[in-house]
């Protein structure tokens, strides 16, 4: 069963939240960038080195975009537009 995150955001503070992707707690920041016009998502470990970051991109109810592809082994996060949430497994 996935975790469920939120999708929350406020005008004034990046949205924050530490998921576990492989078994490891990292820190998920997403960040509008006013220029594309879309929120992007960026994974830290817990050094505050970036891990990844991409362009956050919504997936349909019966379809999933895993927006850690290529980055996590056994991981994946697909951000739910419809219901604005984050889906994260295992």
């Amino acid at each position: 069963m996935p975790s469920i995150i939120n999708f929350n955001p406020t005008p004034t503070v990046n949205f924050q939240f530490n998921p576990v992707l492989d078994g490891v707690t990292y820190v998920a920041i997403c960040t509008w960038n006013a220029y594309g016009q879309r929120y992007y998502l960026s994974i830290y470990d817990n050094y505050g080195n970036l891990i990844m970051s991409r362009a956050m991109v919504g997936s349909p109810p019966e379809a999933d975009i895993n927006l850690l592809s290529g980055y996590f082994y056994a991981s994946t996060l697909v951000y739910r537009v419809k219901t604005s949430n984050f889906e994260i497994t295992p």
